[in-house]
């Protein structure tokens, strides 16, 4: 089991209003980036399983966040099925995160009292999720749904913790227009953990990325955000 319960990890997503992305074959690399993504503030990242030793990677991962980074919020991504996420749930994940949702996926987290947060891009997806104990939903595939998704979404729906994700990049003009838009935390990927950075080991490099992307979401948030409970 992971070192959070579920609602100091529901209440770091928003708070912090990042999770960052990231894959990498090799331990070493992927604790390298962890530290960056750490010192820079962000205390959540989403491991995704999509390489053939994810697991394994994960794996020490944990067991290195659990020695040197206990403040490090951990969750696995692109977990489609129940049995991988019971698999990246025993190994320790804090969350579980998919591109779509599975309602198999769904009812093992709440008996495992893990968050879920599923892909979603329909109303109707959303609100089926809702029904089998999400709390956080992505909105994805975030470059084709636009904020008007969520500003429109949220009409109706209004108490909502919506994090898109999928092409988001770590400019200051689109992050404002998804935290106007409504949207709790981004989820972004390569374009903010940059592989040319990562294969340079320029960690420092990484870490004023994240760092820069973090100060735009809060100033964007102290702008126009809502204050979700």
């Amino acid at each position: 089991m992971g070192l959070f319960e579920k609602h100091e990890v529901i209440s770091s997503v928003i708070n912090i209003g990042l999770v960052p992305i990231f894959y990498h074959g090799d331990v070493e690399v992927a604790k390298n980036v962890a530290i960056a993504v750490a010192e820079a503030g962000s205390k959540l990242l989403e491991f995704t399983n999509r390489g053939p030793r994810a697991f394994l990677v994960f794996e020490e991962l944990v067991k290195w966040r659990d020695r040197e980074r206990p403040d490090l919020i951990l969750g696995a991504g692109t977990i489609l099925d129940p049995a991988t996420a019971a698999l990246y749930i025993n190994l320790g994940a804090d969350f579980i995160v998919g591109p779509n949702f599975n309602p198999e996926v769904a009812k093992l987290c709440n008996r495992r009292h893990v968050p879920y947060v599923p892909g979603c891009s329909t109303p109707t997806e959303i609100t089926m999720a809702e029904e089998y104990g999400a709390d956080i939903f992505k909105i994805f595939p975030a470059e084709v749904l636009t904020p008007k998704f969520i500003s429109n979404l949220l009409g109706p729906y209004p108490w909502l913790k919506l994090m898109p994700s999928g092409g988001l990049n770590p400019v200051k003009e689109e992050i404002e227009e998804w935290i106007k838009a409504g949207a709790v935390a981004l989820n972004m990927g390569s374009a903010l953990l940059r592989k040319d950075l990562i294969d340079a080991k320029d960690y420092d490099g990484l870490r004023k990325k994240v760092e820069e992307c973090l100060n735009y979401i809060k100033e964007a948030k102290s702008k126009y955000g809502k204050k979700k409970k």
